[in-house]
C-alpha cells in the first residue's frame, strides 16, 4: 500500500474542516439524536459510507461502484435524517421525496453507463494512488453533505413553516431542472447506442441548444431545491444555501465541464464540424440553436 503524499492528507483534512463548518451551521435548532445533532450526524455518516466504501474499492482498483455509491449516501441521510425526526411535515416529506426521486435515478443512470463502458476514464490514474483515491472518495462525501445541505437542514430542523408561493415555485423549478436533466441524458444514451454515432459527438436535441444541458439541469434542480428549504431556515442554516453554489461550481470548474471539454477537444479538435458545433453553441446556460 502506498503513502498517501501529504498534498492528499492535506485535502482530506481540508474537505473535514469544511464538513465540520456545514454540520455546526446546519445544526442549529435541529433535532438530536441523544446528544448529537442529527444533522451532524447524516453528515458525519455521509463520509464514514464513503471511507468504508473506499476500502474494497482500493483493493481491487475499481471505480465501478463509486457513483452508485455516491447515490445511496444520498438516500441513506435522507433516511436518517427523515426516520429520525419526531413529526416530518410537508416540506420536509417533500424535500425528502425529490432528492430521493433524483438520486436513485442519477444513480442507476451512471451505474448502468459505467457497466456498459467497462470503467470511468477519470479514475485511471487516480485509483492507483492510495491518497489520490482516498481524496476522490472523500470529495464525493463532502459533495453529498453541501449539495443535500439545505435540503436535510429542513428534514432535521425543530421549525415547521406551512409551504407558500416560494415552496411551490421551489417545486415547479425543480420539475424542470429534473426534466432537463433526465432528458439530455436519455438522449445521449441512445445516441451513443446507434453503430453509426459511433466516435460522434451529439448536437442533437437539447444537446444543440447546450454543450452540457444534463448539468444545466442539475444547477437548476438544486435551485429549486433552495428555494424550497429557505423559508425554514435561520440564523447559520442559511449557509446551506450554498448548495446550488457548490453544484454550480463543482460542474463548471471541477470535475465535470472541464473535464468533459478537453476530453472532447483531445478527440475531435480540429474537426470543422465539431469546432462549428463549439463556437455556436453554448458551454451550459441553453441558447437557441443558431
Amino acid at each position: 500500500m502506498s503513502t498517501p503524499s501529504s498534498s492528499s492528507v492535506l485535502s482530506i483534512l481540508s474537505c473535514l474542516v469544511l464538513v465540520s463548518g456545514l454540520a455546526w451551521a446546519g445544526s442549529q435548532d435541529g433535532a438530536a439524536v441523544g446528544s448529537v445533532p442529527l444533522f451532524a450526524l447524516c453528515l458525519g455518516f455521509a463520509i464514514l459510507l464513503q471511507w468504508v466504501a473506499f476500502i474494497p474499492a482500493y483493493a481491487a482498483r475499481t471505480e465501478r461502484y463509486f457513483d452508485l455509491m455516491g447515490s445511496l449516501t444520498y438516500l441513506s441521510v435522507i433516511a436518517i435524517g427523515i426516520g429520525f425526526k419526531p413529526e416530518p411535515d410537508l416540506r420536509s416529506t417533500l424535500l425528502a421525496g425529490l432528492v430521493t426521486i433524483w438520486a436513485s435515478r442519477l444513480g442507476t443512470f451512471l451505474f448502468r453507463r459505467v457497466r456498459a463502458e467497462g470503467k470511468d476514464g477519470r479514475f485511471d490514474a487516480i485509483k492507483q494512488s492510495f491518497g489520490r483515491f482516498l481524496f476522490a472518495w472523500t470529495l464525493q462525501g463532502v459533495w453529498v453533505c453541501f449539495t443535500a445541505g439545505a435540503a436535510l437542514a429542513v428534514i432535521t430542523s425543530n421549525r415547521a413553516v406551512p409551504m407558500e408561493w416560494i415552496g411551490w415555485l421551489g417545486l415547479l423549478i425543480w420539475s424542470l431542472g429534473f426534466l432537463i436533466e433526465v432528458v439530455a441524458d436519455r438522449q445521449k444514451s441512445r445516441f451513443r447506442q446507434e453503430s453509426i454515432n459511433k466516435k460522434q459527438f451529439i448536437s442533437s436535441g437539447l444537446w444543440a441548444w447546450s454543450r452540457h444541458p444534463n448539468y444545466f439541469g442539475e444547477i437548476v434542480l438544486w435551485i429549486g431545491v433552495a428555494l424550497i428549504a429557505a423559508p425554514v431556515l435561520q440564523g447559520w442554516q442559511f449557509i446551506t444555501l450554498l448548495s446550488p453554489v457548490f453544484v454550480t461550481i463543482l460542474l463548471t470548474m471541477g470535475s465535470g465541464i472541464p473535464m468533459l471539454e478537453e476530453r472532447a477537444d483531445n478527440t475531435w479538435g480540429g474537426q470543422a464540424d465539431y469546432e462549428e458545433y463549439k463556437a455556436s453553441t453554448p458551454v451550459l446556460l441553453p441558447r437557441t440553436p443558431r
